[in-house]
């Protein structure tokens, strides 16, 4: 890791799936054409963050939840280390904690039952503890009425559920507290909040995510699925503009284009090669091309556009997604683009790997592009879920 991380999420995944009664562990139960592990996993790499992956892995599936957390990873497997898990949730999650960095100052502990949920979710609870200091928990309000009973199902009063939450993870935490609270334990406890509570630590809970919901039963597991069926094709948009007066030669859609003025950026201004990133990482849900690589980060400075563009395949590929195919417009009295456009077409399609299409158009000299002063790229984005139908 080029880069040591100051956070890490610590995911679960050591449970047998008793309640799931799979025969094996629910980790490894597929799950849209992988498994609940990856599928956990790829919401921790959709993070436009850098963090320490530890992977708690069931004992009885050592070797294949290694091969699955390293190819759900991918090119990241730097940044992963596994463990086996014990006996039990609070041996599991001490396993983890063994393992930190040094670096690590946030750590934050999800489910790998709970494996859709969204990379937003984790980013926003890590946020939350490195801006407040405080264990921070997500939970949604709790919307059936709730009745206390006796053991013999006597009623004995109606809950006020307006003080009440369904809590889910990632559970988020400073490092130093987290372990302090796993050292004292004694008690087993059902989650992390409560073992930090135990010890007297302030737990705060932040508004959760329906999509964050726990894989139990094969109701549950059903439901993942149909959810992954829904959003199985996906579309997004990118819109980048580039005014003219870079240094060098123009480069566009993968191409140079020598005697035309160059445009202005940080990287290469490849305003067609920068939509499309935008439309294929908006299609993913995982942000844009300024959140994932960062206007002011010198490593970018002047780099061509297929960098970005193959980041982000790489990008898609670790959440689950495979690009079907992308629409360019460009818009600009320059440079003259019909010559080349299927010369364009073929650089961009060999950098998706998926047909790209562009056209072009002028706006008969109006604004800025009919002036001649820069360019504007439209691309829309058609991405597919990696998912084959494994249930039966």
């Amino acid at each position: 890791m080029s880069v040591e991380p100051d956070t890490a999420v610590v995911v679960v995944a050591a449970g047998d799936g008793t309640r799931l009664a799979l025969g094996r562990p629910k980790a490894l139960v597929p799950l849209g054409g992988a498994t609940i592990l990856e599928r956990a996993l790829h919401g921790v790499l959709g993070m436009p963050r850098g963090v320490q992956i530890v992977v708690v892995a069931p004992p009885s599936g050592m070797a294949e939840a290694r091969q699955v957390s390293e190819r759900a990873v991918g090119v990241a497997a730097d940044a992963l280390t596994i463990v086996p898990g014990g006996p039990s949730r609070t041996a599991s999650v001490r396993a983890g904690l063994a393992v930190l960095l040094p670096s690590v100052v946030t750590v934050l502990v999800h489910d790998a039952a709970r494996a859709l949920t969204p990379p937003s979710l984790l980013t926003m609870i890590a946020d939350a503890v490195a801006s407040t200091g405080e264990a921070v928990v997500p939970g949604l309000p709790v919307v059936d009425t709730v009745k206390e009973v006796a053991t013999d199902g006597l009623v004995l009063g109606t809950v006020d559920r307006d003080r009440l939450r369904a809590v889910q993870t990632p559970q988020g935490f400073p490092r130093h507290l987290l372990e302090r609270a796993y050292a004292d334990v004694s008690d087993e406890h059902t989650d992390d909040a409560a073992t930090v509570a135990a010890l007297g630590g302030t737990v705060r809970i932040v508004e959760g995510d329906e999509r964050a919901f726990k894989i139990t039963t094969r109701w549950d597991l059903r439901r993942a699925e149909l959810l992954l069926d829904a959003g199985g094709l996906r579309t997004g948009v990118g819109v980048d503009v580039h005014g003219t007066g870079g240094d060098g030669t123009l480069r566009l859609a993968g191409l140079d284009w020598p005697g035309e003025r160059a445009l202005a950026g940080h990287s290469d201004g490849d305003a067609v090669a920068h939509a499309i990133v935008d439309a294929l990482l908006g299609a993913a849900g995982l942000g844009d091309i300024g959140a994932m690589f960062g206007t002011d980060d010198p490593a970018f400075a002047g780099a061509a556009g297929d960098v970005f563009v193959r980041a982000a395949v790489e990008a898609l590929r670790r959440a689950g997604f495979t690009p079907v195919n992308v629409s360019v417009q460009l818009v600009g009295n320059r440079p003259r683009f019909s010559p080349r456009r299927l010369e364009a077409e073929r650089m961009m399609t060999a950098m998706v790997g998926a047909p790209v299409s562009i056209t072009a158009t002028t706006t008969d000299g109006l604004g800025f592009t009919g002036r001649g002063e820069g360019v504007t790229a439209i691309a829309s984005a058609l991405v597919r879920s990696q998912r084959d139908d494994v249930l039966e």
